[in-house]
């Protein structure tokens, strides 16, 4: 059985747009109903045990959709900043947003230091949202960063380990996931964490995440703490 004092939990919130169609909706409706089940879950995640969380808000393969959508979801951003910042300070949930944040548009950019500032002395929940995220991105900005120390002579190829090389990933700094959920009925990671989630149990719903509720996230807490993680070790 599973015990820790730390439980990081990753989710690719994966069906908004479904949800909507299901109900004749537009699309940004149930962009809408998601944000209001990430509100929910950050209330909620702390009571299950949980103290980071990591949502996948926007990919780097999502600039492919149509540009409306696209901009709808990136504003979206700000809006949960500017409604939910005072509570977000009030649960004392410290904000990190990880990703290329240089494609985003300027008032996006403005948003991720506002709430990553106001935040920075929480001491509670870790919240770290992946916009504009790619898990290979990551990996090869990791790559890049310490091939450019290598060009300055502050390091040497023998230098790398694993730890070194974690040090230059967007989510350093945070414990590697202990459960990667993905809504939406599909059995992909779909480019999220690849380096982090080496070892992460994984769970896989047909819930929509419109539909993703505390009690839902409790399911998963409670399946994982009976599982016994070896990591290879047997």
């Amino acid at each position: 059985m599973t015990t820790s004092s730390r439980l990081h939990v990753a989710i690719v919130m994966d069906g908004n747009g479904r949800w909507a169609i299901d109900r004749g909706l537009p699309r940004v409706a149930g962009h809408r109903q998601g944000a209001q089940v990430v509100h929910d879950i950050v209330a909620a995640a702390p009571g299950l045990g949980v103290t980071a969380l990591t949502i996948f808000a926007f990919s780097t393969e999502n600039w492919k959709r149509p540009p409306d959508e696209v901009s709808y979801i990136l504003h979206l951003f700000v809006t949960m900043v500017k409604k939910w910042l005072p509570e977000l300070i009030s649960r004392h949930v410290r904000v990190r947003v990880i990703g290329d944040r240089a494609a985003l548009p300027g008032d996006v950019r403005g948003s991720v230091e506002t709430i990553e500032e106001r935040t920075a002395s929480c001491d509670g929940l870790h919240l770290n949202v992946a916009l504009n995220y790619g898990g290979r991105a990551e990996i090869l900005h990791a790559a890049r960063t310490f091939a450019a120390a290598c060009v300055a002579g502050t390091a040497v190829p023998e230098d790398l380990t694993e730890d070194r090389f974690g040090s230059f990933l967007w989510l350093a700094g945070e414990e590697s996931p202990d459960i990667v959920v993905r809504t939406g009925a599909e059995s992909r990671v779909s480019n999220f964490l690849l380096w982090e989630m080496a070892y992460a149990e994984l769970f896989f719903l047909d819930v929509l995440w419109p539909d993703f509720t505390p009690a839902t996230l409790g399911m998963i807490v409670h399946k994982f703490n009976s599982r016994n993680r070896r990591f290879g070790g047997s």
